[in-house]
Formats: structure tokens, C-alpha cells, sequence
């Protein structure tokens, strides 16, 4: 019951008091299934968050086997969209398999997320999706990409000053 009405709460969160825009986040792709020995770190890149696209990644190079799909990611003051322009195929299977996103904050950036069905074309779910403070975790392990993947995670971003 207790359980039911936590999830209930999730779902109805009010409309978000804190904002992304303006915030510095480092975007990374990662493979692991042990997180303290990843199969993949890409390099990061840090950006202000802002108008249009924050980030456009290509490949890296093969790092044991593997490498950076290529990805574009647009960031609001409460969403994430991710579109893959170039290219098709399927991620590689792992424990996690994805992209992290890390704010610059010392506080709980999220209070909750959720997948928006409506705009999303891959089966990623709300359970792929975690979060560490300030850091947001988008797992596509074993998902297909191509010119008509996209995904977008609407966040319940909280009012966390500035670092």
C-alpha cells in the first residue's frame, strides 16, 4: 500500500520548480557491467546548458571493441532528447550501457523522471534510468538506434543553486 502510493506520487509529481538551463554538465558515454571497471569511458565533454543542442558526439576510436554511437543530445530546462542522425545498429549488451550526464551541483538535482512516451521510439523504460545527486544515468543497453530512434526523459528537476 505504502509502496502504491510512493509510485502514485511519482507519476503526479507538480510541474518542476528548479531548471536545467544555465547548469554546467559533463555528457560521457559508458559500458560496464561492473561500474568500478567500465568496458567503455568515453571522453567527456562539458557544456552551460542553453539554447539548442548541447552535444553532438561521434565515434572515439575502439576502445576494447567498442565505440561511441554517434548521438545528438538536446538538453531543457526539464528534458533530455537524444536522436541518432547517422548510422544504425544496436547497442552493445551490458549491465549498463548508456549515457551519463553530470551536473555540477553538491545537491539531489532529481526528484523523479519519467520516459515521454509520446515523443520516444525506443523501448527504454523508466527503469533504465537512474540518478546520483547530480548525475542523470540513461541506460540503451541492447536497444536498436538509427535515424528513427529517438528518446526523451522529462525530469522533476529540483531547485538546487547554481555551483
Amino acid at each position: 500500500m505504502i509502496r502504491a502510493v510512493a509510485l502514485a506520487a511519482l507519476l503526479a509529481w507538480p510541474a518542476a520548480a528548479g531548471t536545467l538551463e544555465g547548469r554546467l554538465v559533463t555528457f560521457t558515454v559508458m559500458t560496464w557491467d561492473d561500474p568500478a571497471h567500465p568496458f567503455l569511458q568515453a571522453r567527456g565533454r562539458t557544456v552551460e546548458v542553453g539554447e539548442g543542442i548541447e552535444f553532438g558526439l561521434e565515434p572515439e576510436g575502439l576502445t576494447g571493441g567498442l565505440d561511441v554511437v554517434p548521438v545528438t543530445v538536446e538538453i531543457g530546462p526539464q528534458r533530455v532528447e537524444l536522436t541518432y542522425p547517422k548510422g544504425m545498429g544496436r547497442f552493445y549488451a551490458a549491465g549498463f550501457n548508456g549515457y551519463v550526464l553530470r551536473f555540477e551541483t553538491d545537491c539531489a538535482l532529481f526528484a523523479g523522471w519519467k520516459v515521454d512516451r509520446a515523443f520516444t521510439t525506443m523501448p527504454v523504460t523508466d527503469t533504465d534510468i537512474f540518478t546520483d545527486k547530480g548525475a542523470l544515468y540513461i541506460n540503451v543497453s541492447d536497444r536498436d538506434y538509427g535515424p528513427d530512434a529517438r528518446l526523451a526523459v522529462d525530469l522533476d528537476v529540483t531547485d538546487c543553486p547554481l555551483s
